[in-house]
């Protein structure tokens, strides 16, 4: 009903009543908007928008800063606040708010979210007023994609919030998807605003090196770490980023995007027969040969249960079918394990298999995540990573891991490499360099940790700085030995403690060592010291957690539980933190 005090005639009162009475939510939503073309004073005041992150290795941050970015050039008034500062209850303040969240590992949530994650689903704050989204992060190669961001969306429902867009699940390569989905939520949010939008900045060629336009680092080092008798292959590789306009802090992660080793493509080919001059194309509308395809846009190696699906639909297969029913997850989970696109296609053969269909079920080459092991200071114009090489063997044939090899195997010296710097805000050194810090990183995970050596002993820190190292053999697998030994004797390292497996009957570990100095740990703690943990997440990280809450409740004396809030307090006031993978 139009007010009686509204600025039309009784006519036309009556005709915009009977006309506006049958609009549904909708189609009022897109009028107000349309109607702020003619005269912004019928528009109500801006929309607000919150958008909450949840992140393990920097993206969902990032995409919540490019998030409110973009509304805020669009009118609606929007901030951005990380979850782990948020109780559930504080969702009911929102008028509108978009959960940016990742899912870690399978099915698991962010670290520095997990609090709130474990209060969500316990407590039930009334949001019926609300309006949200969900923008999941996730990597299809687990069984539970997504999984935290689809519990998200569902249970914000559950408590009455109303949906302003749907959810949308990002793979890897999420870039596409996080757009569509940015799109609908401002054009749902834009109509309740009467600013109007900033003019778009028109676009300046030029070179910016980032996630969207890779940079070809030269290769000006690739040596091997180990020593001659080795299980394992370790490499220091050293890139050039000089031109390139990129910057990083120690801490910060290099992402390197692979080529897929020729042997590995060179069995597709074999297996399918298509010609490698063939045009297919790609996701993103990009149409390449079929042989450029499987050399460098996509994943041809790692099997998941959403490329089983795909594949599924292009042929009826009684068995794949019934390897992907509810009943046989865990079946199907042994299955795919050490197994990969090669043996889906020789083990499940599709009759009449066209190259565009098999290229449509694969998904892009996403890049790989590298600590970085070095310091801008110590190595200007240079960025350093410690790789191990993934090598195994599996159903009859020698497999390998697709980057670690290529940067092992392809990356030799004056050869480029694709790369971006990502930025990882959760894994930093303390502000002040007067603060002592304890760091654990057995075999590759001490990459960091040479960055943050490194780093200190450039600034002349006078915090005290110790490392726990661990690996098999002592004679073949210290990883950069001269190297601590120098910090050693110049300060910037102050005490080192190592845990070598395989050098004794019983095997020992970095968590072993640390009881060894639990006491020292804990004073080093109660005077302010910050705890990094950097390496494997599923065995390594966990033990050295529950290590870690051990030596709290021994040495200062308190109860389990309590203990185990003195760990979490650590990681909220960001003393404890982690780079597990």
């Amino acid at each position: 009903m139009i007010p009686s005090h509204a600025p039309f005639s009784s006519e036309q009162s009556a005709s915009l009543s009977a006309l506006v009475s049958g609009f549904s939510p909708e189609q009022s939503t897109w009028l107000s908007g349309f109607l702020a073309g003619f005269s912004p004073e019928l528009v109500a005041a801006p929309s607000n928008l919150t958008v909450v992150y949840g992140t393990e290795s920097g993206n969902c941050e990032e995409l919540a800063d490019r998030t409110v970015k973009a509304a805020k050039k669009k009118g609606v008034k929007a901030v951005m606040k990380n979850l782990a500062d948020l109780s559930p209850s504080d969702f009911a303040k929102f008028e509108n708010f978009a959960v940016i969240i990742s899912t870690w590992g399978d099915g698991e949530p962010p670290e520095a979210a997990e609090g709130f994650y474990n209060s969500f689903i316990n407590e039930s704050p009334d949001l019926k007023g609300t309006r949200f989204t969900v923008c999941a992060l996730g990597d299809t190669s687990y069984d539970k994609y997504c999984e935290v961001g689809k519990i998200f969306d569902a249970r914000l429902e559950s408590l009455g919030a109303e949906r302003i867009t749907a959810r949308e699940d990002c793979d890897v390569d999420f870039e596409d998807s996080y757009t569509a989905w940015l799109g609908r939520l401002l054009d749902s949010l834009a109509a309740g605003s009467s600013v109007a939008s900033a003019p778009s900045a028109a676009v300046v060629p030029s070179v910016e090196y980032s996630k969207k336009n890779y940079f070809p680092a030269e290769v000006l080092e690739n040596v091997l770490l180990n020593g001659e008798g080795t299980a394992k292959e370790t490499i220091h590789v050293e890139l050039s980023l000089e031109g390139s306009g990129l910057d990083y802090e120690a801490g910060d992660a290099l992402a390197v995007v692979p080529l897929n080793a020729e042997d590995v493509v060179s069995d597709i080919l074999k297996q399918t027969g298509f010609s490698e001059s063939e045009e297919v194309e790609i996701k993103g509308g990009e149409k390449v040969s079929f042989g450029a395809a499987l050399r460098s846009r996509l994943d041809i190696t790692a099997l998941s249960r959403a490329i089983v699906k795909k594949y599924l639909a292009l042929a009826a297969n009684v068995d794949l079918e019934s390897l992907l029913s509810d009943e046989k997850k865990a079946e199907f989970v042994r299955w795919i394990w050490g197994r990969q696109v090669i043996d889906l296609l020789q083990e499940h053969p599709v009759a009449g298999l066209t190259a565009q269909q098999f290229v449509s079920i694969l998904r892009k080459m996403p890049p790989r995540l590298y600590s970085i092991a070095s310091s801008p200071k110590a190595h200007p114009g240079e960025v350093h990573l410690t790789v191990a090489a993934v090598r195994y063997h599996g159903y009859g044939k020698e497999r390998k891991g697709v980057a670690s090899t290529f940067l092992t195997d392809e990356a030799l010296v004056g050869d480029q490499v694709q790369v971006y710097v990502h930025s990882n805000k959760n894994f930093r050194l303390p502000v002040s360099d007067d603060t002592p810090i304890i760091m654990v990183g057995p075999g590759t995970g001490v990459a960091p940790f040479r960055a943050f050596i490194e780093e200190r002993g450039e600034r002349g820190a006078k915090g005290e700085s110790w490392l726990f190292f661990g690996d098999q053999k002592y004679n073949f697998d210290f990883l950069y030995q001269l190297e601590w030994q120098d910090h050693l004797k110049s300060g910037a390292l102050s005490k080192l403690d190592v845990a070598f497996s395989r050098d004794q009957p019983e095997k020992v570990y970095v968590q072993d060592v640390m009881k060894k100095s639990a006491g020292e740990i804990y004073s080093w703690l109660d005077k302010g010291a910050h705890f990094y943990v950097c390496g494997d997440a599923n065995r390594m990280a966990k033990d050295v957690h529950e290590t870690l809450i051990g030596i709290v409740a021994e040495h200062g004396k308190l109860p389990l539980d309590e203990a185990t809030a003195y760990v979490d307090q650590l990681k909220k006031d960001k003393r404890y933190q982690r780079d597990v993978y």
